[in-house]
């Protein structure tokens, strides 16, 4: 028996009620039962009301953003229940079979297969402080090779396929488990540190070159005394227009011991401050030594600011190296411990938690990005919004040791998913939010809260990357969170570790596995669809984004040795493009979207099968099928497992969506063409109304 799916049984919150009964939907009590509760102000903060008094964002009174290093999002949560994770049934097809079979040609043996592989560190202790990868400009750039993402172990180091799973990192999934996790939370661009915390503090890289950029490097990221570049960055920063709107802010840093984690300091504005030249107030707010135990004093106060920025010392940094997961959560822990210790002030504080970058760590996913370039400079897909400054044409000055002239012209990203937690009252209780994000994503939160603009946003990113408000139930009920595990023992194992491992591939790769169930899931604002014509050479598709905007990948499966093509659509917006038959008279089209939209296309030239006309929406999936053709078969897919097939007669065919909380998956082909395939999968979101996550996982696809 498969999964039962009710609708509201509560009114007031519009929460669906899941009941899985072979699924595995774990509670969240459950999925920490025994874990060693934290201290008291946590538990007892995250048992208290969210102090609703408007019923919106205007509740929210401050906001923390916690930006860790280097870790992305399959190398911490690729086996999380719920996530698309090593389950994800979409995976982009490559000239080896598909992206989990990484192939690596570097070797002293010739090329092998890599596949995902577990980093047991309950075996191997020492896999906790494993050493990084290459993760700068020209390696990002290899390992993505513009969407194709058949490489990675070369171009950054087989180890970079390794991941760890919930017994390695009980911090890092009872957070997630206890409120919730983005899963389409991307770096703002395919480099390091530096280039993607100025988007997350600025929102560009000055992609023009006008104002110290273009930046792909990590070449401004301390004061010129202390290495960093003579030239500096010269636009205007974000927290700079919150202190123009008179919106209070501040950073919580070590400035002996940041990491040169603070991008400021590559800014003419503040390096003048910093030298008693400038703005006294930039320099007492961003580049002074503030740790987690003033921000604890501060919460106490009643000081904490509208807006505050938390930079970790190194050892408390997650970076690979000098710090460790371990010693990342506790750091973690630390600051949830300090914003928790006035539980009033907790209840109108949102904290952010997300990672500037990947390393170099496999993710799966391809990243939305504008569309690539042709030899002859012609894209490679097409865009309905404006794509002004959208790739590196210009040459960097401060980063030419990296800015190789072979990834001039390439997309600045979108760059590998990492994680994003979003702690607070309210976004409590196990959700996962599947809208596309990335570091401008919380430069908007702030827009949306505090009413300033930032320009430096490229309006292709303000198409396709959401602002994370629908992260949120401003209005909903109060869901409890239960007590999260202490990391402080783990954190002092790591510590003591002498140098770092690096870990081989194993030699036989095995299938990527990912934890069963399903869990709750924040509506989406997406009404996404792509439709075809049939052409006298080819197929044409039609790009459709209602809600919000989106970027469609589309891999041609009978050439898979070039890009795939990549569509940018506005909200509201077209767009049509065109393929060709190859030399044998077929087309294979593979077409990937945001929250697992997915076409597939597939066909020949001499296969007469009229066109089926296809809908999504209320109050369902419909399917026409042209008068005088009984060939077409349909095979949909149930929740929890099994699928049901049955013939298409002429006419019109609608199936209810409810059963599986707004998703669907099926496919149509036809008795008299044995190539022509169809297969439509996604959700259908409804205003308002929570979902789960995708429920066909463990189906038969």
């Amino acid at each position: 028996m498969g999964p039962r799916l009710r609708g509201d049984d509560d009114k007031d919150d519009k929460i669906p009620m899941v009941d899985l009964s072979r699924r595995t939907l774990l509670s969240t009590g459950a999925a920490l039962a025994g874990a060693a509760a934290l201290p008291a102000s946590i538990a007892r903060a995250a048992a208290i009301a969210p102090d609703r008094r408007s019923g919106t964002i205007a509740d929210v009174e401050h906001v923390v953003i916690l930006c860790q290093e280097n870790r992305g999002f399959d190398h911490y949560f690729g086996t999380l229940r719920g996530v698309r994770g090593f389950g994800d049934r979409f995976p982009v097809p490559t000239v080896a079979g598909n992206v989990w079979q990484q192939t690596d040609r570097t070797g002293a043996h010739g090329p092998r297969t890599i596949a995902p592989f577990h980093l047991d560190t309950a075996k191997q202790f020492e896999l906790m402080r494993m050493e990084g990868t290459p993760h700068s400009w020209p390696d990002a750039q290899r390992a993505w090779d513009e969407g194709r993402m058949a490489h990675w172990p070369e171009a950054k180091h087989p180890r970079a396929m390794g991941h760890y799973r919930r017994g390695d990192l009980p911090f890092q999934f009872a957070l997630a488990e206890a409120f919730t996790l983005c899963d389409a939370y991307h770096c703002a661009v395919q480099t390091g540190t530096n280039t993607n915390r100025l988007f997350l503090w600025s929102g560009t890289n000055d992609p023009a070159g006008r104002q110290g950029g273009p930046a792909i490097g990590n070449s401004h990221d301390n004061f010129v005394e202390q290495g960093g570049a003579a030239d500096p960055y010269r636009w205007t920063t974000t927290v700079e227009r919150l202190q123009a709107a008179g919106v209070d802010w501040r950073i919580y840093q070590d400035m002996a011991d940041n990491f040169t984690d603070n991008p400021l300091a590559g800014f003419a504005a503040f390096r003048d401050a910093h030298a008693g030249r400038g703005d006294p107030v930039l320099k007492d707010r961003a580049l002074t030594t503030r740790g987690p135990e003033m921000l604890k004093a501060d919460v106490l106060a009643g000081r904490l600011p509208q807006v505050s920025y938390v930079i970790a010392t190194a050892a408390g940094s997650e970076h690979p190296g000098p710090s460790s997961p371990a010693q990342g959560a506790d750091y973690t822990a630390r600051v949830l411990d300090a914003l928790t210790a006035d539980p009033k002030v907790w209840a109108r504080t949102v904290l952010l938690v997300m990672f500037d970058e990947n390393d170099g760590f496999f993710d799966h996913m391809p990243p939305p990005a504008p569309p690539s370039r042709g030899s002859g400079g012609e894209l490679l897909g097409g865009s309905t919004v404006d794509l002004t400054g959208a790739w590196h044409d210009i040459p960097s000055s401060g980063d030419a040791a990296i800015d190789l002239p072979a990834y001039r012209g390439r997309p600045y990203g979108l760059g590998p998913r990492v994680p994003l937690y979003v702690v607070s009252p309210w976004s409590r209780g196990g959700w996962v939010n599947s809208q596309t994000f990335d570091h401008t994503s919380v430069i908007r939160f702030l827009e949306a809260r505090f009413g300033i603009h930032e320009p430096n946003i490229a309006p292709w990113r303000r198409a396709v990357c959401g602002d994370l408000t629908s992260a949120f139930d401003f209005a909903g009920r109060n869901t409890a969170t239960p007590p999260l595990p202490d990391p402080a023992a783990d954190a002092r194992r790591a510590a003591a570790l002498k140098g770092q491992i690096s870990p081989d591939a194993p030699a036989t790769p095995a299938a990527p596995w990912q934890e069963a169930g399903v869990r709750r899931s924040r509506p989406l604002p997406y009404r996404l669809d792509v439709t075809e014509r049939l052409l006298p050479d080819g197929l044409a598709l039609r790009f459709a984004a209602d809600g919000a905007g989106a970027v469609f990948h589309v891999y041609d499966r009978t050439a898979l040795d070039q890009p795939p093509r990549r569509y940018v659509v506005g909200a509201g917006d077209r767009i049509e493009a065109q393929w060709r038959y190859d030399a044998g008279g077929r087309y294979d089209l593979w077409v990937l979207g945001p929250n697992g939209f997915h076409r597939h296309l597939a066909g020949q030239r001499d296969e007469a099968v009229p066109p089926v006309v296809w809908t999504v929406g209320d109050p369902g999936l419909t399917l026409t099928v042209p008068r005088g053709d009984p060939g077409l078969r349909v095979r949909r897919l149930a929740p929890g497992g099994g699928a049901s097939e049955e013939a298409l007669t002429p006419g019109r065919h609608r199936w209810s969506l409810d059963h599986a909380l707004g998703w669907y998956d099926v496919t149509l082909t036809h008795s008299a063409a044995p190539g022509w395939r169809r297969r439509l999968a996604g959700r259908h979101d409804r205003p308002g109304r929570a979902s789960v996550s995708d429920p066909f996982v463990e189906s038969i696809s």
